[in-house]
C-alpha cells in the first residue's frame, strides 16, 4: 500500500488552511481557560486566548490519551483504507507521543494489513510543523512511507528551534527559570534565548538585554547553526505569541542576511502558548546542530 495519511498534533501550530490543503489528520491536545475547555475542532480565537493571558488568566493543558489517539487513527483506517504516519509532539515535553504509540500497538493487532507509524519528532510548535511540512513535500514527490520515515528519523535532530520570550513569568510558572531569576530578569529587561535540545526538552541557551537584541540573537544563531544546510533551507518557519510585527522583523532580517525569501509565519497555539505567554517569537530551520 503506497497511500498513507500524515497526522500530527495541534502543537505543530500549522495554519488551518495548510492542514486542510494537505488533508492532514490532527490530534488535539486540549486547553482550559476560565473553566471552558477548547479543542482543535472547537477553539478559542487565538487573539482572545492571548488577551486573556495578558489580563492574568492562567490556562491549563492536557495531553492526548491512548483512547483518543486510537479513535482518531481508527477513523482514518476505516474511512480512507490507508496507512498512517503520525509525527508526534516531543516526548520531552508531553506524554502524547507515548499515548499514540500505545494506540498504534493496539491497532496493529486489530488491523494487521495497515501500519500506524509514530515518530517522536523531538520538536515543538512550528518546528514540529516544519517536520510535517518536509513529510508532506516528500509524499507529494511520490516518496513511500518507508522513505519518508527514514528521512525524518535521520534528519529530525537537524531541525533547529530557537525562541525568545517577552515575559519571564510564564517560564517561571513552567519551572524553566527560578522565581528570583524571573523577578530580577524582569527588572533589568533580560530576555532569554532558549532552544529545544536533542532530547526534546526546552533548554536556556543564552540571555540578552532588550527585546530587539533578543530578536537579532535568533538571527545570529541561525547564521551559526545552518552550516551545510545554508543553501537547503527553502522555507523558514516562524511562530509568535500574538506579536506578528516582531515575527515579520525576524523574517526581514533573515531575508537580508541569508537571502531566504520563503516563510510560513503563524501563531504559537494555545497548548504551547500557555507555557510561553504573549510575546514569544520562535524560529525554525534546518541546521548542522540544535
Amino acid at each position: 500500500m503506497n497511500h498513507f495519511v500524515i497526522t500530527t498534533d495541534t502543537t505543530a501550530d500549522l495554519p488551518v488552511d495548510y492542514v486542510e490543503k494537505h488533508q492532514l489528520g490532527i490530534l488535539s491536545l486540549t486547553y482550559t481557560l476560565a473553566d471552558q475547555t477548547y479543542t482543535w475542532e472547537h477553539p478559542l480565537p487565538v487573539k482572545d486566548f492571548y488577551n486573556f493571558m495578558r489580563e492574568g488568566s492562567l490556562p491549563t493543558t492536557s495531553q492526548i490519551n491512548p483512547a483518543e489517539a486510537e479513535e482518531a487513527f481508527e477513523a482514518i483506517i476505516q474511512k480512507q483504507d490507508a496507512d498512517i504516519l503520525h509525527i508526534a509532539f516531543s516526548s520531552g515535553l508531553s506524554g502524547s507521543c507515548g499515548s499514540c504509540r500505545v494506540a498504534a500497538a493496539a491497532l496493529a493487532e486489530k488491523y494487521p494489513a495497515h501500519r500506524v507509524i509514530v515518530i517522536d519528532s523531538l520538536c515543538a510548535s512550528l518546528g514540529e510543523g516544519l517536520l510535517v511540512h518536509k513529510a508532506v513535500c516528500m509524499r507529494e514527490e511520490g516518496k513511500s512511507l518507508d522513505e519518508v520515515v527514514a528521512w525524518i528519523e535521520e534528519n529530525k535532530l537537524n531541525l533547529v528551534h530557537n525562541f525568545t520570550v517577552n515575559d519571564l513569568f510564564h517560564l517561571y510558572r513552567g519551572g524553566r527559570v527560578s522565581k528570583t531569576a524571573a523577578f530580577v530578569g524582569t527588572l533589568i529587561n533580560i530576555k532569554p534565548i532558549l532552544h529545544v535540545d536533542d532530547e526534546g526538552h526546552l533548554i536556556p541557551l543564552s540571555k540578552v538585554r532588550g527585546r530587539k537584541k533578543s530578536l537579532l540573537a535568533l538571527v545570529d544563531a541561525m547564521g551559526a547553526q545552518m552550516g551545510s544546510w545554508r543553501d537547503k533551507n527553502d522555507i523558514v518557519f516562524i511562530s509568535h505569541g500574538d506579536c506578528e510585527e516582531d515575527a515579520q522583523f525576524v523574517a526581514e532580517q533573515i531575508k537580508a542576511r541569508f537571502g531566504c525569501d520563503s516563510f510560513l509565519i503563524n501563531y504559537v497555539g494555545p497548548t504551547i502558548g500557555a507555557h510561553t505567554g504573549p510575546g514569544v517569537v520562535a524560529l525554525f530551520y534546518m541546521g548542522d546542530y540544535r
